[in-house]
């Protein structure tokens, strides 16, 4: 007997698979392999979670006033130009749900994240990957993409799994360059890591444009992955659209007590960046001192590349390093089966990753 058939297309959609986080039985494991901050999250976040904890029976605000008001504080946003969701990755998909269908199109650059394609199918329409430059998204080839039927081009900034970014003058010829009808959605999931003079999350964008967005995270610096916590900025009209399908509850109490606590907790995200940008600059020398190309990167991880020579390769690595407890991320469904992405770790972590691969290496 024949059971219910998925919509056209939803079986073509291939499942979005997180990093691996198991080693072989007695070895210790260093996951390093999901952009997981080393430094966890901040004791207020965590005694603000235990708070809310006594309150499990009670439904959450549905529409996360507080963390907004939090949010907007910080930023210096109207929180009525602000909705919170499970996680960034939700209001990427909402957004794909309120504006793409059948016969529609959304753009995106050739390494981006891989939500963008499953969102866009998973909303019927079609995706048009743009190709990049070194790893780079490239303005000219993403506005060479679009088309009458484009209502969504996706720019992640920075880039994972690359991480790469484009200057914020960039980013706004890009803009420049879009009909008033299309979405910008800029995705700063790791903007708090960025140290360049030149990048903007995308926030003055936002507050000049009727057809921008930024989306971010609670994931990354703020430590609270395990929540699934994020936030988007963007026009009146555009948030209220959104808000007329996002689910009634769809953040926890917990989640948002914990949210507001870490976005007021200015010296742990401080610890964090000096953290990154100490290990960051350790990883990128060390490696490329053993022959590696790493991509230069201003996110909290940093795409290894390595030679397709026999045994070199990098499943090689990986098998290398997975029996030693040290797990990466690979990075085939990206269009990298040359590559690995290391997430910055602990200082263990970091120094025993290059040693391993210096052994790998024969060197």
């Amino acid at each position: 007997m024949n059971g219910p058939v998925p919509r056209k297309g939803i079986l073509d959609i291939d499942a979005y698979v997180p990093g691996k986080s198991a080693a072989p039985a007695g070895v210790k494991l260093w996951k390093l392999s999901s952009n997981e901050t080393p430094l966890g999250p901040s004791v207020q976040a965590k005694a603000a979670y235990a708070a809310a904890s006594e309150k499990l029976e009670l439904y959450p605000d549905g529409a996360s006033s507080a963390l907004r008001t939090a949010i907007a504080a910080r930023y210096g946003l109207d929180p009525a130009r602000l909705i919170c969701g499970a996680g960034s990755d939700e209001l990427l998909s909402l957004l794909a749900y309120t504006y793409l269908g059948p016969g529609d199109e959304a753009v995106y650059s050739e390494h981006g994240f891989l939500v963008y394609k499953i969102a866009t199918l998973a909303a019927g329409a079609t995706p048009v990957v743009a190709p990049e430059k070194n790893y780079t998204a490239d303005v000219d080839a993403l506005l060479a993409c679009v088309t009458a039927k484009t209502k969504i081009l996706f720019l992640a900034n920075p880039n994972n799994p690359t991480g790469t970014y484009l200057p914020f003058d960039e980013v706004k010829r890009l803009h420049a360059g879009l009909r008033s009808d299309i979405l910008l959605v800029l995705d700063a999931a790791y903007a708090e890591y960025v140290r360049a003079n030149d990048y903007e999350s995308g926030l003055e964008l936002v507050a000049t444009s009727p057809n921008v967005v930024m989306a971010r995270t609670f994931s990354k610096i703020y430590g609270l992955a395990n929540l699934r916590l994020g936030w988007m900025v963007g026009p009146p009209a555009v948030i209220d659209a959104v808000n007329r399908i996002r689910g009634p509850f769809n953040v926890s109490g917990p989640a948002m007590a914990a949210g507001i606590a870490a976005i007021q907790d200015d010296a742990h995200v401080a610890d964090a960046i000096a953290h990154n940008d100490k290990w960051l600059a350790f990883l990128t020398k060390e490696l490329t001192g053993l022959g590696l190309g790493v991509t230069p990167s201003v996110g909290n991880f940093v795409l290894v590349h390595f030679p397709r020579d026999a045994g070199k390769t990098a499943r090689d690595a990986d098998a290398f390093l997975t029996e030693r407890g040290l797990i990466l991320r690979r990075v085939d469904a990206y269009g990298l089966p040359d590559a690995l992405r290391l997430t910055i770790g602990p200082e263990e972590a970091n120094r025993l990753v290059v040693e391993t691969l210096r052994a790998f290496l024969g060197q």
